[in-house]
Parts: C-alpha cells; structure tokens; sequence
C-alpha cells in the first residue's frame, strides 16, 4: 500500500469523498456533520492523503493543523471495496507518524456517536485515543464523540 499527498482532483478521489459525504449524511442529521467537502479539503492548513495499490484507490485520510502543538484527523475513509483490511489502520498510523514528524503535542478527532461509527471508534481506541470533551470550535452534541491523543 502506498500512502501518498493527494491534491484531491483525480475522479477516484472524489467519488470516495462524494461517498464518505453520503454516508454521513445516511446516519448523522445536517446540523451535527462535521465533514468536509472538496473544498474544505484544499485549504491549506489541511494535509490529504490517499492510499493506493497500483491504480486502486483503497481509502484517505487528512490533518489539519489547529495550531503548532496540536492537529486534528479529518476525513478517514476506507473504500467500500476494501472495508477490513487493514487500510484506516494504516492511514491512521501515517496520520500519527507525521503529527510527531511536525513536532504537534496532541492528535484529536470528532467522530460520530451512533452504532454505524463504532468501528471507527475502536479504531481509534486501538491506536491509543482517549475520549475527551469538544476542542477547538467543536461543541456538545448528542451525534458526535471526541477523541485526542498525546504525542
């Protein structure tokens, strides 16, 4: 598997973003997405990743830089071709590996609360993230738990 910067063009890219966007609109209500788009993928505090075998678009994975201590994971997601193999852990390590890399303190994350989110959940809890309370501009919400990490 390679891990490699995506400048999010290419068709297999977007259609993967088009069905991570889908499917939390599938089990979150609106108000409580805390996905981004295309666009909010592009800017320039925010790091992208794509995972390939040869010419297979496996899953993705971005960093967003809060500020110079600590960075926030967006966008983990795994195509729904190769959902158990191993491909979100992989993502998830590289994500940590470059947080370290550029020196951050703290990796934190928002994901969802209900039962679809809780493999991504023990995910998270496997690579050694702990529930927290909001950060950033995040708030309270019935429909999302947060997760950090000390680097």
């Amino acid at each position: 598997m390679e891990i490699k910067i995506d400048d999010l063009t290419g068709s297999k890219v977007i259609a993967l973003i088009s069905e991570h966007l889908n499917g939390m609109l599938e089990n979150t209500p609106p108000e409580s997405i805390h996905a981004l788009n295309l666009d909010g993928l592009k800017r320039p505090e925010i790091t992208f990743w794509s995972a390939w075998e040869q010419d297979e678009l496996l899953g993705c994975g971005a960093l967003k830089e809060l500020d110079g201590t600590h960075g926030e994971v967006k966008s983990m997601r795994t195509s729904s071709l190769h959902l158990r193999k191993g491909v979100a852990r992989k993502i998830i390590e590289h994500i940590v590996t470059v947080a370290k890399e550029r020196g951050y303190q703290r990796l934190s994350l928002e994901t969802g609360s209900m039962e679809s989110f809780e493999p991504a959940r023990k995910l998270y809890e496997s690579v050694g993230f702990q529930y927290c309370k909001p950060f950033s501009n995040y708030i309270e919400d019935p429909y999302s738990v947060f997760m950090t990490k000390e680097l």
